[in-house]
This record gives structure tokens, C-alpha cells and sequence, in this order.
């Protein structure tokens, strides 16, 4: 069976980019486009035996520092059945036009028409939301880039949602348990509140992520909040 090389898969990456021009080639098997403070990708995801890929769609908040390009609301390509569907190698020139048409269909997010970061805010609210078991913290990463992306886009009326959103959930989680990296859950809140109101060092933090991420020449819109 053919592997995924780095010839293959320049290859592989350029097929897809022909199909959805919206997005630019940022790396081997990554295409990627910026919405404001928002990273919307979609990844041939290398399979363990690299024989196979898996088409994903995914984004990423640039309002973290971050040391990569995370695959958050990651949706892998489904067949029918909900099962996960890879593209093998070998397959890739009879199959990959299907796949894209069909995850296109799959996508939360439309991969076409740049989505609007309120979309993108509200996914990450239901998917923390939906994330919660019991009484630990659950799905923080979401709920910490349901407030950031649309604060540093200056949706404060969003941010400040999403807020709500995490306050209410934080009250049913344990007193002895904390976000990661925290000692005490107010505290956390506390700092989620004073960063999304300091939106002129979030959008300091989104134009060194894109300098870190090497995101500058990349298909980009302004971000509409709405």
C-alpha cells in the first residue's frame, strides 16, 4: 500500500485545495483560512499506518497562546452509518471528490461562505454544554474560546453569554475540583471576566498567534460577529 510521503502528500493536499479555493495550503495535508480571531481548517488527518487519511473539519481560537493548530469541534468524515471514513492512499484520485462533497454535508460549519463567529461561539457552547457529566469541570477549553473569540472581535454581548454559560455550569461542579492549571474555580472565572475585557490585549494576543503560526498569507475575512 502507498504511505502518505511528502510527495504523496503535497499531492493529496493539492487535490483538496482545487476543491475548496476558500481555504489556502498552509502545510502538508492542512488547509486552513482565518476568520478574525478564528482558525477554520479543514486536516487529512494521517492515519497510525499512514496508508489512510481521514478528512476533518475543525477550527481553532487564535485568541490563546497556543502551540499549534488545535483541532477543536474536530468533525471526521462519516459514512452513512456514523462510522468513521478513511480514504486509503491507493484510492485517494477515485475517492477524495465524493469524500469532499460529502463532508461538506457533514460540516457544522459551512466551508463555502466564511461562518460567522456567533455560529462558531454558539458550537462551542453546546458543545461544553453537552459535555458535562457529573460534578467535575468538563469541555473547559470550549468555554474558555466561547467568550474569547467573540471578546476579541468586540462582541461583548456574546462574550458576555457565554459567560452566563460558564458561570452556571462552574456552580454544579465539585468545590474541590478546579479547571487544569487552577487551584480554585473563582479564580479562573475571575480571569476569564478580566481578559474578555481586555479587548486590546486580545487582539494582541490574535496578531502574535498569527505571527507564531505563520498565518499571515493565508485566505483570511475580517470576521463578521453576526
Amino acid at each position: 500500500m502507498t504511505k502518505l510521503s511528502n510527495p504523496v502528500a503535497r499531492r493529496i493536499t493539492s487535490d483538496w485545495a482545487d476543491l475548496f479555493p476558500e481555504f489556502s495550503i498552509w502545510q502538508p495535508l492542512r488547509l486552513l483560512r482565518r476568520i478574525g480571531p478564528v482558525v477554520q481548517g479543514i486536516t487529512l488527518d494521517k492515519s497510525t499506518a499512514g496508508d489512510q487519511y481521514y478528512p476533518t473539519v475543525h477550527v481553532h481560537s487564535l485568541a490563546q497562546d497556543f502551540p499549534v493548530i488545535s483541532l477543536t469541534l474536530a468533525q471526521r468524515l462519516l459514512k452513512p452509518s456514523g462510522v468513521q471514513q478513511p480514504i486509503e492512499v491507493d484510492r485517494h484520485p477515485e475517492e477524495f471528490r465524493w469524500a469532499a462533497v460529502r463532508l461538506e454535508e457533514q460540516s457544522a460549519f459551512s466551508l463555502r461562505r466564511a461562518p460567522e463567529l456567533s455560529e462558531i461561539a454558539e458550537a462551542l457552547r453546546a458543545f461544553a454544554l453537552a459535555a458535562q457529566r457529573g460534578r467535575l469541570p468538563a469541555a473547559v477549553p470550549e468555554l474558555r474560546d466561547s467568550v474569547f473569540i467573540p471578546a476579541a472581535s468586540g462582541d461583548a454581548e456574546a462574550a458576555d453569554e457565554s459567560l452566563g454559560l460558564v458561570a452556571e455550569l462552574s456552580e454544579k461542579w465539585s468545590k474541590y475540583e478546579a479547571p487544569p492549571g487552577w487551584t480554585d474555580t473563582r479564580e479562573w472565572l475571575d480571569w476569564l471576566r478580566a481578559t474578555a475585557d481586555d479587548v486590546p490585549g486580545l487582539t494582541s494576543l490574535v496578531d502574535g498567534q498569527i505571527v507564531k503560526h505563520k498565518l499571515s498569507k493565508i485566505r483570511s475575512s475580517p470576521g463578521s460577529s453576526r
